[in-house]
């Protein structure tokens, strides 16, 4: 089957990504893949996500148990003080800790499932056996690199907030000696970054895999500029169809079970903070806002690597159109001996701001798809039908993960919000 031949590099990465080279001088983007894939197997096996032995399935879970649950649950025992019950600490940091663990579990449990039937490669499409070339091995070095920096870039602040909340509580719930006090904040810090990064990385994961999916559908109007049958064409569409759909399927349990608990926890905040006659401040009630933004961003990360996927997917049938209709005129001016209209360049497509990363251009025709007979006009009708017909994208049980979902979405959480602040802000006069 025939790819793309030209690299669309991010030149953001360009200058970050060491690439290492042959003696010929010629980039080994290969290599440059491997070393990227072989740093992601080390992060997914040292956070318990590889479970390909029995041992280590139970030493991961062991793991999450004792650093996810067992030691957050025995700090917050531990530091309980009877002194600061009107604030109830305690109550609110096991009503935390609850939708904290279910998160993280959820992430852990489909992730987990996933790599140890398929393996990292063939999970995230990368490997030999699905047909690609070396063209995209250094598109596959970059979103892999993007990986790591997403998950940097957004856990690092909610740390840096989780460590201040924190050392704000010791000064003001402290225990004697001070050793005890640290011993509990360091732990707390301990358990709540291994959660963290456990329900991040599954979001950032999916996120990989959607971006490696849209490197293809931005390189796929590339084949239009080379001149050969229409099947051709089809073929490589339904493979990435097919992939989407593998996607969808591996991932709704994840993302509908994530949607949920995310969901939930915000209610319970809002009831707790919004609802409760008791001082609400930063000592008790900081980490409810902490634990919202992570959760929050992991949702986000999830919905808009769904929505820019499908995107992707459904902007090739456009693209298409354009081509067939260049094609079709230019050829027909060809015969009729008029001259080629000109363009001063390629097609713009009429994209947004936010889609600028999208493939905006549709190829001038070759001369030798000018000869156009009925045939391959009605190859290529047939063709652009068919992509209007199968536009793909990420679905959760048949609902296509898309811009109108996410405003429902949108609008559901918000109704939810009301619903709970007319619940507990009503004022009643006598």
């Amino acid at each position: 089957m025939s790819t793309p031949t030209e690299n669309q590099n991010s030149p953001s990465l360009a200058i970050e990504i060491p690439l290492i080279h042959t003696e010929d001088g010629q980039t080994n983007s290969t290599l440059n893949l491997s070393k990227f894939l072989s740093r992601l197997e080390t992060f997914l096996t040292l956070f318990g996500y590889c479970q390909s032995s029995f041992v280590s399935l139970v030493l991961s879970w062991i793991s999450f148990l004792l650093l996810g649950i067992v030691l957050p649950v025995f700090l917050i025992k531990l530091s309980a003080s009877a002194k600061f019950d009107k604030y109830q600490i305690n109550t609110f940091e096991f009503q935390i800790l609850v939708f904290q663990s279910l998160s993280a579990a959820i992430s852990l449990l489909c992730i987990s499932h996933n790599l140890r039937k398929y393996g990292v490669r063939n999970f995230l499409f990368v490997d030999r056996f699905h047909g690609h070339s070396k063209e995209f091995h250094q598109d596959y070095a970059d979103k892999i690199y993007e990986f790591f920096k997403l998950l940097a870039i957004w856990v690092s602040p909610c740390l840096f907030l989780k460590i201040a909340r924190e050392v704000f509580r010791l000064i003001y719930v402290h225990h004697d000696p001070l050793w005890e006090s640290a011993a509990i904040l360091t732990g707390l810090i301990v358990s709540w970054t291994y959660s963290t990064i456990i329900y991040l990385s599954g979001c950032a994961l999916f996120n990989l895999l959607c971006n490696l999916q849209v490197v293809h559908f931005d390189n796929y109007g590339k084949l239009l500029e080379k001149d050969m049958d229409v099947l051709v064409y089809i073929e490589e569409h339904i493979r990435l169809t097919h992939h989407l759909s593998k996607i969808s399927h591996r991932f709704r349990i994840f993302f509908i079970f994530e949607l949920l608990v995310v969901t939930a926890s915000q209610i319970v905040a809002l009831f707790q903070t919004t609802g409760n006659k008791t001082i609400i401040n930063l000592v008790n009630g900081g980490d409810f806002l902490i634990s919202s933004v992570a959760e929050l961003v992991g949702l986000i990360i999830c919905l808009h690597a769904a929505a820019k996927t499908t995107h992707r997917a459904q902007g090739v049938s456009s693209v298409a159109s354009k081509w067939h209709a260049l094609v079709t005129c230019t050829s027909s001016n060809s015969n009729t001996d008029l001259e080629a209209p000109s363009t001063g360049g390629p097609l713009r497509a009429s994209y947004s701001q936010s889609d600028l990363q999208s493939v905006d251009y549709v190829p001038l025709p070759t001369n030798s798809q000018l000869s156009s007979s009925s045939q391959s006009f009605n190859m290529r009708q047939s063709f652009v039908a068919y992509l209007q017909s199968n536009a793909g994208g990420f679905s959760v049980f048949g609902w296509m993960i898309d811009r109108p979902l996410i405003n429902t979405i949108f609008f559901l959480e918000i109704s939810f919000v009301m619903f709970v602040l007319g619940k507990t802000l009503i004022y009643t006069p006598n």
